[in-house]
Formats: C-alpha cells, sequence, structure tokens
C-alpha cells in the first residue's frame, strides 16, 4: 500500500507547471512551494507535469531542478520526479559504475518489481545508455556475482498465483541437499530462484522451512562475510518479503554512525508508490519508533521535509 498523499482537487498539470517556475524565479528558490506540489503527486502526474513544463517554458523540469537544488535534497527530488522505469534505469546504472557500485540495488530492481515492471526498467536503461542492462552487469560482475545476477535481471518471471505442490517439494529437497552440500552457486540452485514465479518460490521455500525446520537463509549464514551469500540472502528476501528487506535497509540506513541518505533516499523514493505503509509497519515493529519520527530525527531541512512529505506525514 503507497503512501502517498495526494489532495481531492489536484491542479491541472500547466498551473502546477506555472508554479514550479515560480519557485524557482527570482533569488531564492521557493522549496516548500516545490515540495508542497512534487511531494504530493503520482508518478503519472508528475509526467503530465514535466511535459507541460516542456512545452511552456521549453526546458526540461529536471534540467530546471537540477540547476536550483543541490545536496541530498536534489537527489530525493530528482530521483522522485523521474517515472519509475526511469529511476530505476538510473539507479542501475549507477550501481555498476566503479565508484558508485552496489549489488544490493541490482537485487531490489531484479527481484521486488514485477516482471512487466522490470521490463519496462530495461527498455528505459536501453533507450537512455543505448546498451542493455544486461551487457552491463556481465560487464561489470564476475564469478559466482554474476552468476546469481545475470539471469536475475534477464528473467521474466511468470507472475500468475498457480502453484505446483508437487513441484515445491521436489525443489525445497533439491534445495536442502544443494545447502547441505554448500553448492551454494549450483546451476539447479539459481536455476529455481531466478526463474520460478513468486508464488512457486514461496510455496517452495514454505515447505523447505517445515519440512527441514529452518528458513533457508538462516542455513546461508554460514560465512556472513561472504557478499555472494548475502546477496543471495538478499535475493530470497526482496522476492518472497519484500518489505522486511527494505526495513533492513531503512534500518542500517538511519542507525548508522551517519546516516545512509542515498540508501535512504532510494528506499523512500522507489517504495512510496507502492508498499510504503507496510514497509513503515514492519519499521515500525522491528525498531518501537515510527520510520517518520526516525526519519525525522537523523535528517533535517528541505531533505528531511520532502522524506516526511512522501512518507505520508506533513501538509497536503
Amino acid at each position: 500500500m503507497a503512501s502517498l498523499k495526494v489532495p481531492t482537487n489536484v491542479p491541472r498539470p500547466e498551473e502546477d507547471a506555472e508554479q514550479l517556475h515560480k519557485a524557482f524565479a527570482g533569488w531564492g528558490t521557493n522549496e516548500k512551494l516545490i515540495i508542497s506540489i512534487l511531494a504530493h503527486r503520482t508518478s503519472a502526474q508528475l509526467s503530465l507535469i514535466r511535459t507541460a513544463y516542456a512545452a511552456t517554458y521549453n526546458e526540461d523540469l529536471l534540467k530546471a531542478l537540477d540547476k536550483e537544488l543541490s545536496s541530498d535534497f536534489e537527489r530525493v527530488v530528482m530521483l522522485w520526479t523521474l517515472g519509475p522505469a526511469e529511476r530505476d534505469a538510473f539507479l542501475a546504472k549507477e550501481s555498476t559504475k566503479m565508484f558508485t557500485k552496489n549489488n544490493w540495488v541490482l537485487v531490489e530492481i531484479a527481484c521486488t518489481r514485477s516482471p512487466l515492471d522490470l521490463f519496462k526498467v530495461k527498455q528505459a536503461y536501453q533507450a537512455r545508455y543505448k546498451k542493455s542492462l544486461e551487457e552491463d552487469v556481465a560487464q561489470h560482475t564476475s564469478g559466482d556475482l554474476r552468476k546469481l545476477l545475470l539471469p536475475l535481471v534477464s528473467t521474466f518471471r511468470y507472475e500468475g498465483d498457480e502453484v505446483n505442490m508437487r513441484l515445491a517439494r521436489s525443489e525445497a529437497k533439491l534445495l536442502h541437499e544443494k545447502v547441505s552440500e554448500k553448492a551454494f552457486s549450483d546451476d539447479d540452485f539459481i536455476r529455481i530462484l531466478t526463474t520460478r514465479s513468486k508464488a512457486q518460490l514461496g510455496a517452495t521455500l514454505n515447505h523447505y522451512n517445515n519440512e527441514y525446520g529452518n528458513a533457508i537463509n538462516k542455513n546461508l549464514k554460514e560465512d556472513s562475510d561472504d557478499e555472494y551469500l548475502k546477496l543471495l540472502r538478499a535475493a530470497i528476501t526482496c522476492l518472497t518479503y519484500p518489505e522486511r528487506h527494505f526495513e533492513k535497509v531503512l534500518r542500517l540506513a538511519i542507525n548508522k554512525m551517519g546516516t545512509d541518505e542515498w540508501a535512504l533516499t532510494r528506499v523512500v523514493t522507489t517504495r512510496t508508490e507502492v508498499d510504503m505503509e507496510r514497509i513503515k509497519e514492519e519499521y515500525q515493529r522491528r525498531n518501537s519508533i515510527s520510520l517518520h519520527h526516525a526519519v525525522a530525527k537523523d535528517t533535517s531541512g528541505d531533505y528531511e521535509d520532502m522524506l516526511v512529505a512522501l512518507l505520508g506525514h506533513g501538509d497536503v
């Protein structure tokens, strides 16, 4: 469930575009006005505003924002204003570059988006960067990491609810055998994880838990510092219990010595329209503090105001 709060009577895109242009005029930028508009519009509405702004002022709204804003506030506004597929394509590209490399982001995009949404991300990636996401993932990874990540970003999973229980039992047994053998990068292990529907995989892992007395992720904590095993566990959590994954990312981003603003911004901007309410519930349950209070304690200024607004708090 989304946390985004949109006013009952939304102004026309042309009116929003005019107000944003006014926010950029004069000596100082009116950040409050920018937040009051952009933090309370859906991605579809933001797309119409961008179109109206370009038609009226002959300038891309994103370029105007880039000129007017800075630091973490600029990043959260820019990421939010991008469409979902464009945003994920940008984050995926960033995560394959040398100085901003982040395989966790690739796992999130591959495992928490719907098959169609992932397909749209790959289309946006090709349109913007003139190469495929798969090409860049293959180029910038190697060994077991490539063996896992490449099929994850390449797959188009079946999205239906149908489950084959016989298959779930047989594949749970196969997974248990591979775990027992410590064959964590076995071809069949990766095949099951990267090709089965989320419903089928959920049934398989439930059977694994019931039959063998442990959730599979507990059996994959053999080496807590092994990056491949960390990503494998993250992929399983993202596929089966995404709010638990995102709660952990937020908890680590906020509770570290110094906030991880990139992680915080990424989760808020990518999940606000999807399942942020469930993530907030999970955060409250795990940390005994509401997410918006935790964010408000750890951030400040316009950056804080934008994040809190996207979390569903503040004036609409």
